[in-house]
């Protein structure tokens, strides 16, 4: 249950003491440590909550004071599975602190989200945790992150570890040592046993810094020799970081505190208000390009919905971030939603809506604590009550001028795993959970194969599909079992075959009387189903020619073996026989259908198989591995070429769907998290012979 807190809600003056930052990093980074640290030091009297599993899959909002600014800090999953919740949470922010781990270094999932970061521009700072670990490793790191990141990444202080603890850090500007032995912070100035750790990085980090500044007077007066004093260089350093071309690294102890006060002023001074931020590209509900948002909290309206979750004692709860406007409790707001519009296809749970609806109670979150909030202003975040007709990604805006803003970018789910109902009461409630389930995960895709009959649940990895089971059967008390999932493929004949169709009925009155003898021959692949008329002399009526024509056609959809539909075939009609009397259009469609089944019966039946297109993006020490894999699953490969991301390559093939049902997890596992692809349907090709009678047999018993 959310509850209240007896700390008072911080208020920020306007949004230029506002600051949103959110936490990115790998699981195991000691990303949530350092949240917890931050929210019990700036909020007296509050302790770290109890970790749950959600903790790691979804954001975690606390909303803090930090000298004279507003701190809404926000705590981004790690995990690849949760790439879509890291871009809510990016869209939510205005800058990013950036945590890596001293023991662990910078592993292809650090570089992930790293690209993440880059990919929407947003400021950034180099946080580097575990530094008083057995195995840390700050200078390796540091190179690491130097290497990976770019010739922006300088740190502002050096650590000093001591017996197995970080006791100070070397302040590289000011020259001077910040001592944590004690209870607090110290400063004093250097001495001799610093003398060489401040020689090895100052004159590198302050050129760094001026460099960044883009002032060539400034750059002139420092490569001429002039001295260049404390307010100038941090001036420059602080235009720097909020621009984002400058990423300053700062070591921490989520243990001690040792360097969070640093850290919180950087944030403070450095990182931009929300006013400094580009404002996302917004339209009117008809799909046009509407005025460009001014982020001014006297302008109209607009706000999205970065995670919506449900409380047993609240309710419908969602997080917003609003851009323009303000936003105040119990008024009358417009919600839209046209995910499908932005993303091109339907999608679950996110029905396109415009619905005008009360707001509710506004909150201010402080982790799972809830505080009152009588409104939100341009640049703030707020958690709405009572707002049912909103999803994750939906836009609020004020009813007379109704936007839509546009979302962040959605992840392609791509492990497709099929479920049914586990009993019958499972089967009447999973409808509505899958919508609402959904609804709150726009990085799920339910997809309802009609050739298949199967529902399949699309997520991003293995933890993102146990987060949405668990999800169902906890909030929404709904039971599934997984199904072995079925590809729909088609069928074909692999020669000449040919079939007569006879369906004759006598049962008193009108009989039904139809005869009508057919061939059937493979064309090429792709060219779909050919019907030919070779009757002569009125053996089948004019009429009745298009009901075997029809007939044929009911029976190509059905399949005749395998359940699969069946293509790329001509059928012609060249005899029969009518009765004057019981000829009917019904009889000669059954006599069509049953033609296609006897010439499928003497004749060989192959199958064919979808065929993705295939595009593999990885970092370049895998690209062997990831090209011998393909291969592998009967893949044709049509070559590589370097990405767009220095260090990474980009492997376009071909490859069955039947070998791709598990790719999503063993990609991952083959690159050393380092691989990412997407799939686009070409085609069908055939089946080799040895799989066929495999396939054969389990549709047969299915």
């Amino acid at each position: 249950m959310a509850r209240q807190p007896s700390t008072p809600t911080p208020r920020p003056s306007d949004a230029d003491h506002l600051r949103n930052v959110v936490l990115v990093g790998p699981s195991g980074s000691g990303k949530t440590r350092l949240f917890d640290h931050i929210v019990t030091t700036t909020t007296p009297g509050q302790r770290p909550p109890s970790g749950t599993s959600e903790r790691s899959t979804g954001l975690d909002v606390a909303c803090v004071p930090v000298e004279d600014v507003v701190l809404n800090l926000i705590d981004a999953p790690g995990y690849p599975d949760f790439v879509g919740d890291l871009r809510a949470g990016l869209r939510a922010a205005d800058a990013a602190l950036f945590v890596v781990s001293c023991t662990d270094g910078v592993d292809a999932a650090t570089r992930a989200l790293w690209h993440e970061c880059a990919q929407v521009g947003l400021p950034r700072a180099v946080v580097l945790t575990k530094l008083d670990a057995p195995r840390a490793d700050y200078a390796g790191t540091l190179a690491d992150c130097q290497a990976q990141f770019g010739d922006g990444v300088l740190p502002l202080g050096v650590p000093v570890v001591l017996d197995g603890r970080l006791q100070q850090i070397v302040d590289l500007v000011l020259g001077e040592v910040h001592d944590y032995t004690g209870d607090g912070r110290v400063v004093r100035p250097t001495d001799e046993a610093h003398i060489a750790v401040f020689d090895a990085y100052h004159a590198t980090l302050l050129e760094g810094i001026i460099t960044e500044a883009e002032d060539d007077a400034l750059l002139d007066r420092y490569l001429g020799g002039q001295e260049v004093g404390f307010e100038v260089v941090e001036a420059a350093l602080l235009e720097a970081v909020g621009r984002g071309s400058f990423h300053p690294v700062i070591p921490v102890s989520v243990d001690t505190g040792a360097g969070i006060d640093v850290l919180l002023h950087l944030v403070r001074a450095a990182f931009p208000s929300p006013r400094r931020r580009p404002m996302p590209t917004v339209f009117t509900v008809a799909g046009k390009a509407a005025a460009p948002l001014s982020g001014d909290p006297q302008g109209p309206l607009a706000a999205q919905v970065v995670r919506t979750t449900s409380d047993p004692y609240v309710g419908h709860v969602a997080l917003v971030r609003v851009f323009s406007g303000t936003l105040t409790a119990d008024t009358t707001v417009h919600v839209s939603g046209h995910l499908g519009s932005f993303v091109g296809h339907v999608v679950e749970g996110h029905p396109d809506h415009d619905d005008d609806v009360r707001v509710g109670p506004l909150s201010s979150p402080l982790g799972s604590e809830l505080r009152p909030k009588e409104s939100a202003m341009a640049g703030d975040l707020a958690v709405v009550s009572k707002l049912p007709a909103a999803q994750t990604s939906d836009s609020v805006s004020s009813p007379e001028n109704p936007l839509v803003i546009e979302p962040w970018e959605m992840p392609e789910a791509l492990l497709p795993t099929a479920i049914s109902a586990a009993g019958r009461a499972d089967e009447d409630k999973l409808p509505t959970a899958l919508q609402r389930v959904a609804g709150s995960d726009p990085a799920l895709r339910v997809e309802h194969n009609v050739e298949t009959g199967q529902i399949v649940l699309w997520t991003i990895g293995p933890a993102h599909l146990d987060l949405v089971l668990s999800r169902l059967q906890e909030a929404h008390h709904v039971e599934v079992t997984a199904q072995e999932l079925r590809i729909p493929m088609r069928e074909t004949f692999a020669g000449p075959g040919a079939g007569h169709g006879r369906h004759v009925k006598q049962s008193g009155g009108h009989g039904q009387f139809a005869v009508c003898d057919i061939t059937v021959e493979p064309l090429e692949r792709g060219t779909g189903f050919d019907f030919v008329d070779k009757v002569v002399g009125g053996a089948v009526p004019r009429q009745f020619i298009p009901s075997v024509e029809k007939g044929v056609r009911a029976q190509l959809e059905k399949g005749t073996v395998s359940g699969y539909p069946l293509v790329d075939v001509r059928v012609t009609l060249h005899d029969g026989k009518a009765h004057s009397v019981d000829s009917s259009d019904a009889a000669f469609q059954m006599a069509g259908a049953l033609a296609l089944k006897e010439a499928a019966a003497g004749a060989a039946i192959t199958l064919l198989e979808p065929i993705d297109a295939l595009e593999v993006r990885v970092a370049e020490e895998h690209v062997g591995a990831v090209m011998t894999d393909m291969q592998g699953r009967r893949g044709r490969i049509h070559g590589s070429e370097p990405a767009d991301e220095p260090g990474y390559s980009v492997i376009r093939g071909d490859v069955p769907q039947l070998e791709l049902t598990r790719y999503a997890i063993e990609l991952r596992s083959l690159s050393h998290g380092s691989g990412t692809f997407t799939r686009s349907f070409v085609g069908y090709e055939e089946l080799p012979q040895r799989l066929v009678d495999e396939h054969l047999d389990t549709s047969r018993s299915a």
